[in-house]
């Protein structure tokens, strides 16, 4: 078993507390100074054409700068298959840094250029780095860790980014950026993280994986794992390596088109794109955008709101924390079933609280204690478990591919819910959560049925796990006549191919 070195800790604490955290930090930060901004906005307006803008002209350019964000996220994680394969998994997250830095002073200065069309400029770079960070992170570390904390690891940034949404909220609080003339610097203090990254992590090695498959510099490739793993066997760790090398179909990083249309990894592309939507469908988005409304709604006194809101945050925390440090002995399953089962049963708690509430009074705390518990089944599992199972269901040349697909769901789905959720509210009421509830028990049932355990396998193992899976199901749909095509079907290489394959790994360590 490999043990957790400085470096691996040192540098999934880096790249999630530099990239990771901004996401959560951006995906917040909106949240408490609306006000002020509207209020920026109107005054410019005034400034130029000599007449206030009207409510919803308003409204809309406020829904634009939360919502160009997930726009910039999109765009972020379609190009980030491209930067991967070109500048290394390191090299993309230290090179794109410098987005952090132009979006910062867009915001920043915005005010005294007098110019909203910095701030939403600026929203939208950061929604770049995001989509860029938040699937070149988890699959950095992905490849980097030894299959035992490949979990651990993966999970680190799903709590830096809950720390993220934490910070936002702390910071907006009145006392102490949420002041009228502090909004600018609360919008661009995310520039100081990523300077502290981009000071350290160049110091730091490329993925292994990267090194050996893409680069074919087996030398450097070993300088890396000296880094990342105590004195122990790098040498079975390397032959593992080149053993995927060989099994890949070609050492080229697949486009998406030619990921959707191959056959072999059918079921792991449909699990991506479950889990997902699912992620962002759960509702969890619209409880973060909203979290105010809803308190409000139960009836919480407006000057308390903002404490219960950062109360939430704290729970995200340890919600993120107990997932990470229980995924190696539960294995990814339990947290995502668990986690998503949670999330359904919440949400259909909120439907009913908010149906009772008219007639006990005692259902405005329990609709507390649905938000919270959606949050917390949230961070447990379904936060950051999909951008882990990414990278552990596809081998090497599959893998940026995958990421973009899954990336580009996840930032559409954002969006969509974002946009759609307060028109579902106005013509659902207390009924649109039920609609969350039934996504999140549909992706429990998923999980339950279709994706294996992953933990503490390696990719290749992995990789036979699904090919036998679909060999499974392929054989329920056929009769005997057919079995001939079925193992034409079986795995990558053939029938005989994986014969000898299994006779390889299983001597390996």
């Amino acid at each position: 078993m490999h043990s957790l070195t400085g470096s691996l800790l040192a540098v999934a604490f880096l790249t999630s507390f530099g990239s990771s955290m901004l996401y959560g930090y951006n995906l917040a930060v909106v949240n408490s100074p609306a006000a002020y901004i509207k209020d920026f906005y109107n005054k410019t307006a005034l400034r130029r054409n000599g007449t206030g803008l009207s409510g919803e002209t308003l409204t809309l350019m406020y829904s634009l700068t939360v919502s160009v964000f997930a726009v910039g996220g999109l765009l972020g994680s379609l190009i980030v298959g491209m930067l991967v394969t070109r500048f290394g998994r390191k090299g993309t997250v230290v090179n794109t840094t410098v987005l952090v830095f132009i979006a910062g002073s867009l915001m920043g200065f915005s005010r005294i250029c007098n110019s909203p069309e910095m701030v939403i400029f600026g929203r939208f770079i950061t929604g770049i780095h995001s989509g860029i960070s938040l699937s070149v992170v988890p699959m950095y570390l992905g490849e980097i860790a030894p299959k035992n904390l490949r979990g651990f690891l993966g999970l680190v940034p799903s709590i830096f980014i809950g720390t993220g949404v934490f910070t936002a909220q702390i910071l907006g609080l009145h006392e102490l950026l949420g002041k009228e003339e502090h909004w600018p610097l609360f919008l661009s203090v995310v520039v100081v993280p990523t300077f502290i990254q981009l000071m350290l992590l160049p110091w730091f090695p490329e993925s292994p994986r990267y090194l050996l498959i893409e680069k074919r510099n087996v030398h450097a490739t070993i300088t890396a794992l000296k880094w990342y793993r105590t004195k122990c066997n790098i040498q079975a760790e390397i032959e593992e390596m080149q053993e995927e090398q060989r099994s890949l179909s070609s050492v080229e990083t697949l486009s998406v088109w030619k990921l959707l249309l191959d056959d072999s990894v059918r079921l792991q592309v449909l699990s991506v794109v479950v889990i997902n939507i699912g992620m962002q469908l759960s509702g969890i988005d619209a409880i973060w955008f909203y979290t105010n409304d809803i308190f409000q709604n139960a009836g919480i006194p407006a000057p308390e709101i903002q404490y219960t809101t950062a109360g939430t945050g704290i729970i995200e925390i340890i919600a993120g924390l107990i997932g990470c440090f229980t995924i190696e002995k539960l294995g990814r399953r339990p947290l995502m079933i668990g986690g998503f089962a949670m999330m359904g049963i919440c949400s259909a708690g909120i439907t009913l609280t908010l149906i009772l509430q008219a007639h006990l009074s005692v259902m405005r705390y329990i609709s507390v204690c649905c938000v919270v518990g959606i949050i917390a089944g949230f961070c447990i599992g379904p936060a950051g478990v999909p951008f882990l199972i990414t990278a552990e269901l596809f081998k090497q040349s599959h893998r940026p591919a995958a990421y973009i697909v899954g990336g580009s769901l996840n930032w559409l789905s954002n969006f969509t819910v974002g946009f759609v959720f307060p028109f579902l509210q106005m013509s659902a009421g207390s009924y649109c959560y039920l609609v969350f509830a039934t996504v999140c028990l549909s992706v429990a049932t998923y999980v339950h049925f279709i994706i294996p355990e992953t933990k503490n396998k390696t990719f290749m193992e992995i990789s036979r796990m699904f090919s036998k899976k679909e060999a499974v199901l392929e054989t329920q749909g056929l009769t005997h006549g057919d079995q001939l095509k079925l193992k034409k079907m079986n795995g990558y290489g053939g029938v005989d191919h994986t014969s000898l394959e299994f006779d390889s790994s299983s001597s390996v360590p």
